[in-house]
């Protein structure tokens, strides 16, 4: 029987969101090298510029979750592209922010901050802000459109958005600053969310609502043979009655929140420290680090692509879908093992640890595809987008703490006169985190323990 595509349109909208999501926070990364000298920035204020961000996305992410299961996935993933496009635009006045910020500290008698650090902060805040909505709203589309068997690998494909922003973003970023200034840079790429937003109101709906969908891809949808029906009437008034100190009580809550809060802060580091790295380490900067860059970011759409296909090899031998998940999640740990090595070699050429960390960054895509459709296997769709929120908050608050640490081993080691010991241990780090979270993972819920009783 045929069952129509059409969600595989929406999965095409949830691609492109996630691409714009992951362009508009890696132009500040990629302008790093420009700002910190025309600004005098040290590595912990650029540290603490990247915290903002990560700070105010995780603690957003509690909440985020939370307003997209009571706004509904269109209105709620319609605000916070507003908001984070917003914010990314932002950043092109952060000097005059700044300033407006420092004289309202002044009045309290709190002076000498640095202007271009306060305006940097707060426009970082406001994308954080926006962009925590992305993977909760994502994630719930996804399961609103997607049966089981489906889902991580349209995961995949969504998620694999990041990877083409990333891959993007180096090859448009330092080539508008350089021609136009780092001001048009934050403009152009902090417009794209808007020209998105036409889009997702013309081709989105719930599937029950939705008339572009065929009787047999509406009944493939709601019919999932692993999970019972839908029913059209579970609404999001009901979704509220799922209390978050309840899904606290869960174990399958802490082996989604724990594994997030180990490994989210590895991509963060390589996303916003990656090109402060090929600075302080080879000497590049500007545009000569694009095309290495280009090619780190391009290695990861195989794992964002192949991480979602890779449980189908063990549910096809009869794993049900969390157990193929899992074992796919353990053989995936293994490949960032690989960064151990970026440092010991690197000095043959800058190439060697661009490829062993371009592994590294493709497994945690690969990862990232897996460990959210875990959410979706155990628990039922009303609680998702909280349940996402959660794991989000842990996540970025585990990125925190990775970009605050790393800033000050930078800056410590850089006074030593070797900065390079800081990068070694934290790419000791970023391989051993996913065995570490696996353990957890996989120690907290053992066997397939799905979620009934909410």
């Amino acid at each position: 029987m045929k069952t129509g595509r059409y969600r595989w349109t929406i999965c095409a909208l949830l691609f492109f969101a996630t691409t714009i999501n992951y362009l508009d926070r890696q132009v500040l990364s990629l302008l790093s090298g420009k700002l910190e000298a025309e600004f005098g920035w040290t590595n912990t204020d650029y540290a603490n510029i990247t915290a903002a961000f990560q700070f105010i996305y995780a603690i957003s992410m509690l909440f985020a979750g939370r307003l997209i299961d009571k706004l509904g996935t269109k209105w709620g993933y319609a605000l916070a592209i507003v908001i984070w496009s917003f914010g990314a635009i932002l950043h092109a006045r952060a000097i005059p922010i700044g300033g407006a910020i420092a004289s309202i500290f002044a009045l309290v008698g709190i002076t000498g901050l640095s202007v271009s650090v306060l305006g940097f902060i707060f426009s970082r805040a406001v994308l954080g802000f926006g962009e925590s909505g992305n993977f909760p709203a994502a994630i719930k589309a996804t399961a609103e459109y997607f049966p089981k068997q489906e889902r991580s690998f349209a995961t995949g494909i969504f998620n694999s958005g990041a990877n083409v922003g990333a891959i993007l973003a180096p090859a448009t970023v330092p080539y508008i600053a350089a021609a136009w200034g780092w001001e048009t840079a934050f403009l152009i790429i902090g417009g794209a969310g808007f020209l998105w937003l036409i889009f997702w109101f013309i081709f989105y709906d719930k599937p029950e609502q939705q008339k572009r969908l065929t009787k047999n891809e509406l009944e493939y949808i709601l019919l999932d043979p692993d999970e019972k029906a839908i029913v059209p009437s579970e609404s999001e008034t009901e979704a509220k009655k799922v209390s978050w100190f309840r899904l606290f009580g869960y174990k399958q809550t802490w082996a989604f929140t724990i594994g997030k809060f180990m490994t989210d802060g590895v991509w963060w580091f390589f996303l916003f420290w990656l090109p402060s790295y090929l600075k302080a380490q080879y000497g590049m900067e500007g545009t000569s680090i694009s095309f290495p860059l280009f090619i780190l970011y391009s290695m990861t759409m195989f794992g964002s692509i192949g991480g979602g296909w890779f449980p189908a090899y063990f549910l096809k031998r009869g794993y049900n879908a969390y157990e193929g998940r899992m074992k796919a999640m353990m053989l995936i740990a293994l490949f960032p093992l690989v960064i151990l090595l970026a440092q010991p070699l690197g000095h043959y050429t800058y190439w060697v640890p661009v490829v062993l960390i371009g592994i590294g960054a493709s497994a945690h895509q690969a990862w990232s595809a897996n460990i959210f459709t875990t959410v979706s296997d155990m628990f039922p769709k009303k609680a998702i987008g909280s349940i996402i929120g959660i794991g989000g908050m842990a996540g970025g608050i585990g990125g925190v703490i990775v970009s605050k640490v790393g800033g000050a081993l930078f800056d410590h080691y850089k006074a030593l006169g070797h900065i390079q010991t800081g990068y070694t241990i934290m790419f000791t780090y970023c391989a051993i985190a996913y065995i570490i979270a696996w353990t957890i993972m996989k120690t907290l819920v053992p066997r397939f323990r799905p979620i009934t009783d909410i």
